[in-house]
C-alpha cells in the first residue's frame, strides 16, 4: 500500500475512543523508543576499513531493542530520520538508482520493516539524492512517515498542490496499552515530525522551485492544538533537530530546536536527534532547566540516541487515566549504548549483532563492497585526519586540490567574460576529525586511508557527503571574514596562564565548519578571542584572528592589506556551503557557477587522472596555514584531543609541524591527548 496513503488512512482512526467511564480510573506504564541518524549504517560493518564494527550499526541497536521490549509490556519504536544517506550502502543504492538500477526494497527498510515502527520521521539528509529518490525510498517502509513543516510548492507528488504539507503533517494512533491490572485499555498516542528549515540552503539544487519549508516551533504552535482537538491523548513530537539555544528560544529559522519546543504548550515529550548527541548526558548539564538525572528540558521527557545506531533512546511514562482523560504522571529518559570502553580503552561489546537484518541485506552488503572496492588510482603518502584540527592536512588538502582543478578548468571553459583572470581558490573542511567529541563513538571517526592502491571506497572516506561543487565570487574581505568564522574552530589561548588549556572547541564549532581555504596562506592567532560564533554572527567585532593573509599567484603577483581586502577571487566549494549563507561571501548572490558533479566524483576522478599522469596521487600538505607562534614568558599547557592508537602515535610522530607530546591520560570519550607548543622558538 502507498505509504502516504497509509499515513493519510491512519490519521483518520483519531476520533476512536475507548470506552471507559466518567468514574473509571487506572494507570498504565509506556515505553517509546527511539533511533535516529542511523545514515544508512544498517549492520556493524566499517566499509572504509573493511572490517566489522561493534561501534555502529542498526543491526546492533535491533538487539537493544529487542531487549528493552522484554522489560516494558507496552513499547514503541520510532525513528527520528536521516536514515537513507551516510554510508557506502545508502551511496551504493543512490548510485543504482541514479543510474537507472531500481531497487524494490531499500536495505534500510528491509532491516527496519522487521522491527516493528510506528512511525518515521523526515531527516534533513532525506533529501540528499532529490525527491524522486526519497518518494521510491519511503514505499517501502511498511509504517508511515510524518513531516509538519515541509510544503508543496510545485510539481510534487501523489495529488499534492501548492500550499500542501508535502508528507502527513501528524498522526494520532489509536494503541492498545495494558494497565498496571493487566486490563487492555485504549490510548490515542500523536505523532507530530519536524526537519531543519535549512534544507532549502542545503539541498537547493534538488528543492528549489519544488518545496517551502516553515519554522519548526511556529509549524508546532499551529498543529499541536489541532492536534489536542482532534482526540490524542499525548503527542510526543520527533524533531530532526538539535537542542538548540536556552537564550534565544523563539528564533523561528533556528535549525535546533528542541530546548524551543518544550516551550511549545501540549508536547508531552520530544524524540530528537539532528546534532549526533546523547541526551541526556554531562554535556548537556549546564543548559539552564535541564534534569540530566531524569531527561527533561523545561519538565518534559527528552531523549537523543547519539548516531550511526550506537545508541537507542528510551522514554518511560508513568501514565495515568481518570475523568475519561490521560495525563502525563512522571517520565524518564535515557540513552543505552550498543558498546563501551573498558578501563584500558578497548572497545566492549554490550550486545550481539541481530541475524535478521544481516540476513536481509546480505545482497545489499555484497553489492556495496563490489561498489566501494572499484580502484580508483594510487597515492604516495597516507591520509590520516588525526592532525586535521592543529595543521595542513593531507584529507584537506587532496579535496582541495581536486575542487581546485575542476573549477580552474571550468571557468576557462567558460564563455563568462567576468570570470576569466581572477584568481581560483579552494576551500575545504574535515569532515572526520573526531565528530563531534560528544560519544564514545567518535574516537574512531577519523579519515584512515593509506598509501597505496585507492578505492572508490576511499575517496568516499576522504569526502562523506553527496554535495555538487559550487564555485562563489568573493572580495579578499569577505574572503577573510570566511577564514574568521572557520577560526572559531579554536578556544582562545591566555598567554599568560599556565594551568591547562584545550585548543579545540568542540562545544560550539563542527569540524566539517573548519575551512582551509587553499591558494592563500595565513597564520591563525588564537590569543586573540574569536570575531564570530558558530553562526559567523560578529561577537568580537575588532578581533582578527586572521593574520598574515596573502595571496601570491607563484609568478610575480602578490597581494597583502588593503589591496587583497579589495580583490575578487574565485572559491570552489561545495553546494552546502556556498548556498548556506552562513560564511561572508556565500549565499546564493556569490554563486557563479553551479555544477552537476559531485564533490566525491571530481575526488575519484583527480586521484585517477594524476595516477595516469604521475603515477600516483600526492596528497601533502602545502601548509599554507598554520598558527601564529606565541611570544610568551609563562610555560603554556595547551592541549588538544585526538584518537588514541598505534596508527595515530605514529603517524603524530612522523608528521607533526610543532612539538607534541603525548599525555600519559585519555578524556572521558577514550580520546588521546596531546600537549602542543604554540610558543616563539
Amino acid at each position: 500500500m502507498n505509504k502516504l496513503l497509509l499515513a493519510a488512512l491512519i490519521s483518520s482512526t483519531f476520533s476512536i475512543v475507548g470506552c471507559d467511564t466518567a468514574n473509571d480510573s487506572y494507570s498504565a506504564t509506556l515505553r517509546v523508543l527511539e533511533t535516529s541518524d542511523i545514515h544508512a549504517n544498517v549492520i556493524d560493518y566499517d566499509y572504509y576499513q573493511t572490517k566489522e564494527d561493534i561501534t555502529i550499526g542498526l543491526a546492533r541497536t535491533a538487539s537493544l531493542i529487542n531487549i528493552a521490549r522484554t522489560e516494558v509490556g507496552n513499547t514503541l519504536l520510532v525513528d527520528n530520520g536521516d536514515l537513507l544517506q551516510g554510508s557506502p550502502m545508502g551511496d551504493y543504492i543512490a548510485n543504482a538508482f541514479k543510474e537507472g538500477r531500481e531497487f524494490s526494497i531499500h536495505p534500510s527498510y528491509k532491516a527496519m520493516n522487521l522491527l516493528n515502527y510506528e512511525v518515521g520521521n523526515i531527516g534533513n539528509h532525506e533529501f540528499n539524492y532529490g525527491l524522486d529518490f526519497l518518494k521510491k525510498a519511503i514505499s517501502s517502509a511498511n509504517f508511515p512517515y510524518i513531516n509538519a513543516n515541509v510544503y508543496c510548492q510545485s510539481d510534487c507528488w501523489e495529488d499534492k498542490k501548492q500550499g500542501d504539507n508535502l508528507f502527513t503533517p501528524y498522526l494520532i494512533k489509536k494503541t492498545n496499552i495494558i494497565d498496571s491490572e493487566g486490563v487492555e485499555r485504549v490510548i490515542n498516542i500523536g505523532y507530530i515530525g519536524f526537519v531543519p528549515p535549512q534544507i532549502l540552503q542545503w539541498d537547493k539544487q534538488n528543492l528549489t522551485g519544488k518545496v517551502t519549508v516553515k519554522g519548526i516551533v511556529e509549524t508546532a504552535k499551529k498543529f499541536i492544538p489541532e492536534m489536542k482537538q482532534a482526540g490524542a491523548d499525548i503527542i510526543i513530537a520527533i524533531p530532526h533537530s538539535g537542542i538548540g539555544s536556552s537564550e534565544n528560544p523563539n528564533d523561528v529559522h533556528a535549525e535546533n530546536a528542541t530546548y524551543a519546543l518544550t516551550t511549545v504548550e501540549g508536547i508531552d515529550a520530544i524524540m530528537f536527534g539532528h546534532s549526533h548527541s546523547v541526551f541526556p548526558s554531562a554535556q548537556f548539564a549546564s543548559i539552564p532547566n535541564v534534569d540530566i538525572e531524569k531527561g527533561l528540558i523545561n519538565g518534559v521527557p527528552a531523549v537523543m540516541p547519539g548516531r550511526w545506531g550506537d545508541n537507542l533512546g528510551v522514554i518511560d511514562f508513568e501514565l495515568e487515566y481518570n475523568e475519561q482523560k490521560w495525563t502525563v504522571k512522571s517520565a524518564k529518559s535515557e540513552s543505552r549504548q550498543i558498546f563501551e570502553r573498558d578501563t584500558e580503552g578497548s572497545k566492549v561489546a554490550l550486545v550481539a549483532t541481530d541475524e535478521r537484518i544481516h540476513k536481509a541485506v546480505a545482497e545489499d552488503h555484497k553489492g556495496t563492497l563490489d561498489f566501494v572496492n572499484a580502484p580508483i588510482g594510487k597515492a604516495n603518502h597516507d591520509m590520516y585526519s588525526f592532525l586535521t584540527l592543529v595543521q595542513d592536512d593531507p584529507t584537506v588538502q587532496i579535496v582541495s586540490n581536486a575542487q581546485l582543478q575542476y573549477i580552474k578548468y571550468q571557468v576557462a571553459a567558460s564563455d563568462n567574460p567576468t570570470l576569466k583572470g581572477l584568481p581560483i581558490l579552494s576551500a575545504a573542511a574535515p569532515f572526520k576529525a573526531g565528530g563531534r567529541h560528544s560519544t564514545a563513538s567518535d574516537v574512531d571517526a577519523y579519515v584512515q586511508v593509506a598509501k597505496g592502491d585507492l578505492t572508490y571506497k576511499n575517496a568516499a572516506d576522504l569526502y562523506l557527503y553527496p554535495n555538487t561543487v559550487v564555485a562563489l565570487k568573493v572580495t579578499g574581505a569577505q574572503l577573510k571574514d570566511w577564514l574568521e568564522c572557520s577560526a572559531n574552530q579554536f578556544n582562545q589561548i591566555d598567554k599568560n596562564a599556565s594551568e591547562p588549556q584545550y585548543l579545540i572547541n568542540w562545544q560550539d564549532h563542527r569540524t566539517y565548519n573548519f575551512d582551509v581555504i587553499d591558494g592563500v596562506s595565513y597564520k591563525v592567532d588564537v590569543t586573540q578571542p574569536s570575531k564570530f560564533n558558530s553562526d559567523c554572527v560578529a561577537v568580537n567585532p575588532d578581533a582578527q584572528r586572521i593574520v598574515k593573509l596573502t595571496y601570491t599567484d607563484g609568478k610575480n603577483i602578490t597581494l597583502t592589506g588593503d589591496a587583497l581586502m579589495k580583490q575578487d577571487f574565485i572559491v570552489a566549494t561545495n553546494n552546502y556551503r556556498a548556498f548556506g549563507g552562513k560564511f561572508a561571501g556565500t549565499g546564493s548572490e556569490y554563486v557563479v557557477m553551479e555544477q552537476p558533479d559531485t564533490n566525491r566524483d571530481v575526488l575519484a576522478a583527480y586521484i585517477t587522472a594524476q595516477t595516469k599522469a604521475k603515477g600516483a596521487v600526492d596528497p601533502s600538505a602545502d601548509n599554507n596555514w598554520g598558527f601564529l607562534d606565541i611570544n610568551t614568558s609563562t610555560v603554556l599547557d595547551i592541549r588538544f584531543e585526538t584518537q588514541d592508537s598505534e596508527m595515530a602515535s605514529r603517524f603524530i610522530t612522523e608528521n607533526a609541524q610543532r612539538t607534541l607530546t603525548k599525555r600519559n591520560e585519555k578524556d572521558a570519550l577514550g580520546f588521546a591527548v596531546y600537549n602542543i607548543d604554540l610558543t616563539v622558538k
